[in-house]
């Protein structure tokens, strides 16, 4: 039996009050059609009809039940919010990579209004969504369709969420986390299958079509537009489109500026195999643009033979890092003349890279109070050795001598932009040692490197978690040094796993230790005692729930 309309649903979730009495009258008196049956199947309908009636109302009873759960946390943080509590660190979901078709409508569009309806009970801040550059500029260049996303945008102010859009310039598909394929453009593919010199290439002349090129940035080789203009030109029309919600329910532009969203090269492409962790990837410099590049800034250095190529000696995907000449500890190339200069030219041009872009968004953005970001990668493995070698090949010149993470944060005060960092989430034990993994020590290096540039961090995990583990030790992550917290953080993501009855228990007093902030009045101990009682009451199984509003 399913709810009568998702309209009844939300103004009973809104109203001051989470009335039973009113709940159950919403439920029709009779749960099944009597009709006359022979007299030897008298008994067995009776029994397949009571049958009926109780999966029926032990289904709307645990709805019941998450409604008013949701109602309790809701009005807790408003009494929060009145008495003049800190507020603490804001949480987000990020949405299913396809929450927006290929044909432009919002995916299970009853289901995904029972989610917001639980996860805005739950204390949830707001969603994270991709904007498709594929989907939305998808048949012609300058031709945009937002259809999916006005609708989206509506369902979100609905429920009272607020929204981080993410301008995604990069191909779906091939990354870690990737459950569907949303290429670029056709227009754009087209050109790339031209001149696949477009796209970024490895040594052996492997080609990845996620991202354009950096070395093309500023050539009109898209239909007589840069990749840059196109950039640009994307967002002020999504400006143009929903200039009404920026500010009020679009609180924050993310901007893409490479494979999964990321600054960064695609050095470690999971497509086909070609990299598994923990390898240390491959530099993405061989294409004619890159290498030109390349070869003005050697012969500006006055070392032109250093200009014809990238490295030929940082081994494959796969290897670590005492594998090859390049990276090894002892005379290793990264650590000579000719490696200083090579990184410091590789890293620079992804920083001008979004340095250029944020230039753009931000001056797109600026009339409105609408939040700029840009996501950098938590690329945790061999962060312990000398070389840091994964990170180099990504763009990110940081070893043990030299912090890359400075440089990044610099570019992004310059335009008050956000440092989004991932793999918060994340122990140094829970990662295999002998690859010398680290990713507190990284979390806490970038930390640092926000704290000195004087930009706002927020944080992310990298890998679906649903344990307690992972829960504190992103709360824990989110107490910055001094008196900082991380201005927000993305949880990664809604999906039918996040509302399974035990995941979810725990995601609500998640939720709920995050938003306590720093200068809680209570104690760690009292406070995770008292999210358990709130939450092991009524724990919502909305896989269920989801299933009786799709079939009204």
């Amino acid at each position: 039996m399913a709810l009568r309309s998702m309209n009844q649903i939300g103004t009973l979730f809104t109203a001051a009050k989470c009335n039973d009495h009113s709940l159950r009258a919403m439920v029709p008196a009779s749960t099944a059609v009597v009709r006359t049956v022979p007299a030897v199947g008298i008994l067995r309908s009776r029994v397949q009809n009571r049958e009926r009636e109780e999966v029926m109302i032990s289904s709307f009873d645990r709805f019941r039940r998450s409604l008013a759960v949701s109602c309790r946390a809701s009005t807790a943080a408003e009494e929060a919010e009145k008495g003049g509590e800190r507020r603490g660190v804001a949480v987000f979901v990020m949405m299913p990579l396809d929450c927006v078709t290929m044909e432009n409508k919002v995916k299970k569009r009853k289901a995904m209004e029972v989610s917001f309806q639980a996860m805005k009970g739950a204390g949830v801040e707001g969603v994270m969504v991709d904007v498709w550059w594929g989907l939305v500029e998808k048949e012609r260049p300058g031709e945009y369709n937002f259809g999916g996303y006005e609708e989206f945008f509506a369902m979100a102010a609905k429920y009272g969420l607020k929204v981080q859009a993410v301008m995604s310039f990069h191909q779906c598909g091939g990354n870690v986390g990737d459950s569907c394929t949303i290429p670029l453009p056709r227009w754009v593919v087209e050109e790339m299958e031209k001149d696949p010199e477009l796209a970024y290439t490895d040594q052996w002349g492997r080609r990845n079509f996620e991202y354009l090129s950096l070395g093309c940035d500023d050539l009109p080789v898209l239909k007589g537009r840069t990749p840059v203009q196109c950039y640009a030109d994307f967002m002020r029309a999504f400006k143009q489109n929903f200039d009404h919600l920026l500010g009020n329910t679009i609180v924050e532009i993310q901007v893409g500026m490479g494979p999964a969203g990321e600054l960064r090269y695609p050095s470690y492409p999971e497509q086909n195999g070609t990299w598994r962790f923990p390898g240390i990837g491959a530099f993405q410099c061989f294409d004619k643009y890159m290498l030109s590049s390349l070869n003005a800034a050697a012969s500006a250095a006055g070392k032109p033979e250093w200009g014809s190529t990238g490295p030929t000696d940082a081994g494959h995907y796969n290897n670590w890092p005492e594998d090859t000449r390049f990276f090894k500890k002892e005379g290793g190339g990264w650590n000579s003349s000719y490696g200083e200069f090579f990184l410091s030219w590789y890293s620079q041009i992804l920083l001008d890279h979004g340095d250029t872009i944020l230039s753009h968004a931000s001056s797109i953005f600026k009339p409105s109070s609408v939040k700029i970001s840009a996501k950098i990668a938590g690329i945790h493995w061999h962060y312990g050795t000398r070389s840091h070698a994964p990170e180099l090949t990504a763009g990110y010149y940081n070893t043990r001598y030299h912090d890359g993470y400075i440089p990044i944060a610099q570019m992004l005060a310059r335009h008050g932009a956000i440092f989004n960092f991932t793999c918060i989430e994340m122990h140094n034990h829970e990662q295999p040692q002998n690859a010398l993994c680290a990713p507190e020590n990284l979390v806490r290096q970038v930390s640092l490197a926000t704290q000195k540039a004087q930009v706002p961090l927020a944080g992310e995990n990298a890998l679906p978690r649903y344990d307690e583990r992972a829960h504190d030790q992103i709360v824990r992550a989110s107490l910055l040094e001094g008196d900082r917290e991380m201005c927000a953080f993305t949880y990664l993501r809604m999906n039918p796993q996040l509302f399974e009855e035990d995941n979810w228990r725990r995601f609500v007093g998640f939720v709920q230790k995050m938003k306590g902030g720093k200068n809680s009045h209570r104690s760690w101990e009292d406070k995770k005692k008292k999210d358990q009682q709130q939450v092991e009451k009524v724990v919502p199984n909305l896989q269920s729930e989801s299933n009786l509003v799709q079939r009204v």
